[in-house]
């Protein structure tokens, strides 16, 4: 993109917005591929009568509803794994029993030398493991750590903690598994979206929320090696603690439209991406696609008006703050800060840099809003006569807790 003019004594020179590596997507065609092979694994599992049938309880003998069981039959036949799990607590849920069947209190744990995320670093808190840091961008470090003959288990996240992380998942957990060293994956906001997740790339486990893919609130799955799911479904012994039939059934209908979604909103991104940089809309400065949690858009700004730009973004139909990060109920773009780990390894950018997602919209809509937005913050009031009325909407410099793990 064109630098940013000289600066001024009234408008400080943006910070620089690193290079980010995203994390390979799924073309439209494979992604419809996908979706006929999750169906073959349900035809697998339910004759057609039980796909409208649900149970619940602690039945005797799964000690879970049968509905239940029969679909985390079908994700471990998808996933290739040898079992599931479905919990509640939806992704930090299922990362919890994973590695609460994985590992205790002092027990080392080899984790990415990065800002954790809040909700992990909780868990891992709670467990009282201790945890040693090495860099996954670094081969050689890794194998160092990992030739030590020190740890049982790796915790590895499959989308990026740091804005430049450029790791491959699938290298990271190649190495693990040749020192002998078994491997959790927080598979969250990549699960779908890239070709292969942490189970089908041969880690121990994949946890992930089944919420952020269209699935009721709450639901969350493990799948992974046989001896960690039987551990997670030993755990999980109180009837309230059950992923009830009927929500295990509406998590796998959402499933089903998932593939074909994500891939489409993955190509969107990249041309909303390509358009910025072209330099569509005046105001930005540059744009990075990155899996800053979610795959995203960080659109850096030539004024330090990104804390005030989502609660403008929503008056002309943006989603100003998340539910569940692409869950059923976000529909609209998402107009956002970045998200606290970033931040926390990059707090210069929180004033520069917002971070958008297309969600169901296209690259047209995205675009327009960030430009009558930023027009409106800019003091030109003729982009914005035809905007909606906000109601009450939330300032973007409040303290939201964002309930998608940030």
């Amino acid at each position: 993109m064109t630098p940013p003019a000289a600066s001024t004594a009234a408008t400080p020179a943006p910070p620089a917005l690193p290079e980010t590596h995203p994390l390979p997507t799924v073309p439209v065609e494979d992604a419809a591929a996908r979706q006929f092979r999750l169906l073959e694994a349900t035809a697998a599992h339910f004759t057609g009568p039980e796909l409208f049938t649900a149970d619940a309880g602690v039945v005797p003998g799964p000690g879970r509803p049968h509905t239940t069981a029969r679909v985390e039959a079908v994700l471990a036949e998808y996933f290739g794994a040898e079992g599931a799990a479905l919990v509640q607590g939806a992704g930090t849920g299922a990362i919890r029993a994973a590695l609460s069947a994985a590992v205790g209190p002092g027990d080392p744990l080899l984790i990415h030398r990065a800002p954790v995320y809040r909700t992990t670093a909780v868990t891992l808190r709670g467990l009282g493991v201790e945890t040693v840091e090495v860099d996954f961008n670094d081969p050689e470090e890794l194998r160092a750590a990992l030739a030590t003959g020190r740890f049982r288990w790796a915790y590895v996240q499959h989308t990026r903690q740091r804005l430049a992380d450029s790791y491959d998942p699938g290298e990271v957990l190649a190495a693990c598994r040749a020192a002998g060293v078994r491997t959790i994956v927080d598979d969250n906001y990549a699960v779908f979206r890239v070709p292969a997740c942490g189970v089908e790339l041969g880690a121990d486990a994949s946890c992930f929320s089944l919420f952020k893919l269209h699935g009721p609130e709450g639901v969350g799955v493990v799948v992974g090696a046989r001896d960690l799911i039987a551990r997670v479904h030993e755990d999980n012994y109180s009837g309230g603690g059950q992923v009830q039939g009927h929500q295990a059934l509406d998590a796998l209908r959402a499933l089903t439209h998932v593939p074909v979604m994500w891939a489409l909103q993955s190509r969107v991104g990249a041309e909303a991406a390509e358009r910025l940089a072209a330099g569509e809309v005046p105001g930005v400065v540059d744009v990075r696609v990155a899996n800053a949690q979610d795959r995203c858009l960080l659109v850096q700004l030539d004024r330090p008006v990104a804390r005030e730009l989502p609660a403008v973004a929503a008056r002309f139909g943006a989603a100003p703050y998340p539910v569940g990060s692409n869950s059923r109920y976000e529909i609209a773009p998402l107009f956002y800060r970045m998200s606290s780990s970033s931040l926390d390894d990059a707090p210069e950018l929180a004033d520069w840099v917002v971070r958008i997602n297309p969600m169901r919209a296209g690259a047209d809509l995205v675009l327009d809003i960030l430009r009558r937005s930023l027009a409106a913050l800019a003091g030109h009031p003729h982009d914005t006569s035809e905007a909606p009325a906000a109601d009450e909407a939330p300032a973007a410099d409040e303290a939201h807790s964002d309930p998608t793990k940030d």
